[in-house]
């Protein structure tokens, strides 16, 4: 008896500590750290990441108003205590890989939930993958992929060729066209409106996206249109001969945009050329000679949207809106000249009343409208497509004038100027401008060519003036692809004076993936991990 008395004491016991243990562990499980998070909510954060402004910061700079648009030699920093103009490229980001965690998670969670294989958050992390593996090959050459996001099973990932990555960008996004045309015809809804920045849960428009990005990826590869392998040339003709399977962009209501929210309290959500900015920046940045220069000498009236007469230039004549009276600093002049003779009112600066009326601003372009018909014209001039190369070109145009107000069917226009010495948004004046498209289009700089070469420079000239503050490094990929326009380098732009090729890779690699960073040098036959190498997509 004493035995079995002893045999269900030590039972109780057990139970007991068990019991314990388990009021212990629930006691210590903290409600603000939840372990599973419905995957609408991550959506949330992973498109916040996208456009560059979340809580990620930069991720590498895939966004405007920052330093890649000195990059892109749009406009310059004349004031080195905030910044200067210098490629600082020597130590790269690998920020994305942290996004594309969360983009796992998110596919996790959908699944957990029930969803199937093919579902919404599925189709969309396709084109997230699609868009950061772009821009990640774009930046460095070859990057982790295949191994990638693994820790911490591996924290050492391989690097894959840069045609590799590329072939699997291609493929996502075919995979995501077709995954979003199923989930269109069965109607899911399960993306909630609120957590879509971009579409509101509009499918159709992510499936426009996917096919519109591609085509950029696509034109990204023009060196490589005689790989067998890529087959560059006959992925562009599938998508624009069959329009029902591959829709693309119809307008600029389906841009892929990132609107800021004044009213946000995510500070990152902030639009930051905005009127509490006003008196602190406003002087910090004075435009490129590289864009206003271009836009001058077409005479584009898109310079006194986008700009300001140098003050200096205009003087006192009432009437500042004449392309003499606006200059641009070269990106490549030492900076602490640049701001000599910006404070003496030698440059034109950003257009203070387009830039820092309100607290909205004009939305952050990531993929548009008017690139994809500029795509367009350079892929009939190369003979990928049939099909009327200027009609696109002009839609282009068009369509950039437009998203600067300009209205191509009238004979004029209103620009709005701050006088010098103006100290608020509010003391701004109009000046008229007399504007005749057809006129601007008969310039022989402008105007089509019918020699392929020369039209295609065209094309890229106008989309690189369509591309202000928007669309990431795209101006500068698209100038490393064709050399339009003519970068300025100089001291300016640090590296000995030359624009760089690429980005090094993150210091971080050669102490913690080492073996893989060293094979990764070597599989791209490059010298060092140095800015001025040719990755694969340039040689």
């Amino acid at each position: 008896m004493k035995k079995i008395l002893t045999i269900i004491y030590v039972a109780l016991s057990a139970i007991l500590v068990l019991s314990c243990n388990k009021q212990i562990q629930e006691k210590q499980v903290n409600p603000n750290n939840p372990a599973s998070v419905p995957p609408n909510l991550i959506l949330g954060t992973v498109l916040t990441d996208l456009s560059g402004t979340g809580s990620q910061g930069n991720l590498g700079g895939i966004n405007s108003w920052d330093n890649v648009q000195d990059w892109n030699q749009y406009h310059c920093q004349n004031y080195d205590y905030y910044g200067n103009n210098i490629y600082s490229w020597s130590d790269g980001s690998f920020q994305p890989y942290l996004v594309l965690k969360n983009v796992v998670q998110m596919e996790k969670e959908a699944t957990l939930r029930g969803a199937a294989v093919v579902n919404p958050f599925e189709a969309v992390g396709r084109f997230i993958r699609a868009y950061y593996y772009y821009n990640l090959t774009s930046l460095f050459g070859d990057v982790p992929m295949t191994e990638a996001l693994q820790a911490p099973a591996n924290s050492t990932p391989a690097y894959s060729l840069q045609k590799d990555v590329f072939k699997y960008v291609l493929n996502e996004l075919d995979t995501a066209n077709t995954d979003f045309a199923s989930l269109i015809s069965a109607n899911d809804n399960s993306i909630a409106a609120a957590n879509d920045l971009y579409y509101a849960g509009n499918l159709s428009k992510w499936q426009k996206l996917v096919n519109s990005f591609k085509l950029r990826v696509l034109i990204s590869l023009s060196s490589k249109s005689g790989d067998g392998d890529l087959a560059v040339p006959a992925q562009f003709a599938a998508i624009i001969n069959n329009p029902t399977k591959y829709p693309v962009f119809e307008s600029q209501d389906d841009d892929f945009a990132f609107a800021y929210n004044p009213g946000s309290s995510n500070t990152y959500s902030t639009y930051p050329f905005n009127p509490s900015n006003f008196g602190s920046i406003a002087g910090r940045f004075n435009m490129a000679a590289t864009y206003v220069g271009a836009l001058t000498n077409l005479k584009d009236p898109r310079v006194f949207v986008t700009c300001e007469p140098a003050t200096a230039l205009a003087g006192n004549d009432p009437n500042p809106a004449q392309f003499k009276y606006f200059k641009g600093a070269s990106t490549g002049e030492p900076v602490q000249s640049m701001y000599g003779n910006a404070s003496a009112g030698l440059y034109s600066f950003i257009n203070r009343y387009r830039y820092y009326s309100n607290f909205t601003g004009e939305p952050d372009v990531l993929v548009g409208y008017k690139e994809m018909c500029f795509n367009i014209a350079e892929a009939i001039e190369r003979g990928w497509i049939n099909g009327n190369a200027e009609t696109w070109y002009k839609t282009g145009i068009n369509e950039s004038m437009k998203f600067y107000g300009i209205d191509t069917s009238k004979t004029s226009f209103t620009a709005y100027f701050l006088p010098p010495g103006a100290n608020s948004v509010t003391q701004v004046a109009p000046y008229p401008y007399t504007f005749n498209f057809s006129g601007y289009y008969a310039q022989p700089e402008v105007k089509l060519s019918s020699t392929p070469a020369t039209a295609i420079n065209e094309i890229v000239m106008q989309k690189y003036l369509a591309m202000f503050e928007n669309s990431g490094y795209e101006a500068y990929y698209n100038w490393r692809r064709t050399g339009v326009p003519e970068f300025q380098a100089g001291a300016g732009v640090g590296n000995n004076g030359v624009i760089p090729k690429r980005w090094a890779y993150p210091v971080s690699e050669q102490t913690q993936n080492s073996a893989n960073w060293n094979a990764a040098i070597s599989a791209q036959q490059f010298s060092d991990d140095d800015l001025n190498q040719s990755m694969w997509l340039l040689k």
